[in-house]
């Protein structure tokens, strides 16, 4: 009996290394059938159970791949996604990678994020076709300057508007010349008032030590004191009136012609790619010469329209400028004439209201009084 047991012990304890030897054979049997599908290999451990932690990374396995599914587009098919998976003895365990190229776009994933890079665009490039572009512009304007100065080009003439631009370019000039006068005026009324005051001073100062010439030296330093003060007024009312028309001529009529000579630029933009579409209609029209016609309508057509607009904010703006010269001037005509008259009919009151009608106001003498060259 205890041989038999023992005999049955050692068969009992041989047999677990046969079947390890057998187990192993089968796996390396499978590895050998399918190499290139790791996840089909399901380890046993020697009790011929399943090993946890590889099932454990499986199951990561699947969340991964659902959080993928999650993430692409509605609508992507099975052949536009590829998905990578390594395998459970590699360092990197549940690294998915998806790809796809869909209008221009490229969308990779990888570990979950999304990244989108647009076109890359080149800047090179695109200043290139900016320099060419205008190269070209500037060459067809030139031509066109040029052959209207020979004689030989036609140039489109609005009539009535060249006439109002005409017309404000003469007043400008004529406006800059009052503005001129006025200025010297100004400068010659300035100085003849700081020598009255100067001349006052002296009297008044004769007055106090010329005991014989008191009552004399008196009068003479009063109507010195009385002129230097009416000129002070007057000269306010003058430098009211040369602001007021500088402001005009200046600001207002100069932002007018700067709107014209983009109009100018305009028309011979339009005058060029008009004659240049006249010149391809007279050519033949074959598969050549049709796509460049179509591409010089087009051209022609947007300079058109510039040239339109452009017409119409010239005459929009000659419209409020005549309306506002007018008022501007009415108000400042009649200040100028109400000031001189009454400086020179000594009419000290009159003067004093007029300045007041036009809400001028006049620093006091001797405080923060400014120079000469700060007059000018």
């Amino acid at each position: 009996m205890s041989d038999c047991s023992n005999d049955t012990t050692t068969l009992d304890a041989s047999k677990p290394a046969t079947e390890d030897i057998e187990s192993n054979s089968e796996e390396s049997t499978m590895s050998q059938e399918s190499p290139k599908n790791s996840a089909a290999e399901i380890p046993v451990t020697s009790n011929g159970e399943l090993d946890e932690s590889h099932e454990h990374g499986f199951n990561r396995m699947s969340l991964v791949y659902k959080d993928l599914k999650r993430s692409l587009p509605a609508g992507l098919g099975l052949s536009e996604t590829q998905i990578t998976s390594h395998g459970f003895d590699s360092t990197k365990e549940g690294v998915t990678e998806a790809g796809m190229f869909q209008g221009g776009q490229r969308t990779q994933t990888k570990s979950g994020p999304v990244i989108l890079a647009d076109e890359i665009k080149n800047p090179a490039m695109e200043k290139l076709e900016l320099v060419r572009k205008w190269s070209l512009n500037t060459y067809k304007c030139t031509r066109q300057i040029i052959s209207e100065k020979l004689g030989r080009g036609s140039r489109t003439v609005d009539l009535e508007l060249e006439a109002q631009i005409d017309i404000l370019r003469d007043n400008k000039k004529k406006y800059e010349n009052i503005l001129r006068l006025a200025q010297t005026l100004s400068t010659q009324l300035f100085q003849m008032v700081h020598t009255q005051r100067q001349l006052g001073d002296a009297f008044a100062d004769l007055s106090l030590k010329s005991l014989e010439l008191h009552e004399e030296f008196g009068y003479n330093a009063d109507t010195q004191k009385l002129l230097a003060k009416n000129g002070e007024t007057l000269l306010g009312a003058i430098n009211f009136f040369i602001a007021s028309v500088n402001t005009l001529v200046n600001k207002t009529i100069e932002d007018t012609l700067m709107t014209v000579k983009q109009y100018e630029s305009a028309r011979i933009e339009y005058d060029a790619y008009r004659t240049d579409l006249e010149e391809l209609n007279l050519g033949p029209r074959d598969a050549n010469t049709l796509p460049k016609i179509e591409q010089s309508q087009q051209l022609f057509q947007a300079h058109k329209e510039k040239y339109d607009k452009m017409r119409s904010d010239v005459s929009v703006k000659l419209k409020f400028l005549e309306e506002n010269k007018v008022k501007v001037l009415h108000n400042q005509l009649v200040l100028f004439h109400n000031a001189i008259a009454a400086y020179f009919a000594g009419n000290q009151k009159q003067l004093e209201q007029t300045l007041k009608q036009f809400h001028i106001k006049l620093k006091t003498p001797g405080v923060d009084a400014p120079s000469w060259l700060e007059e000018q």
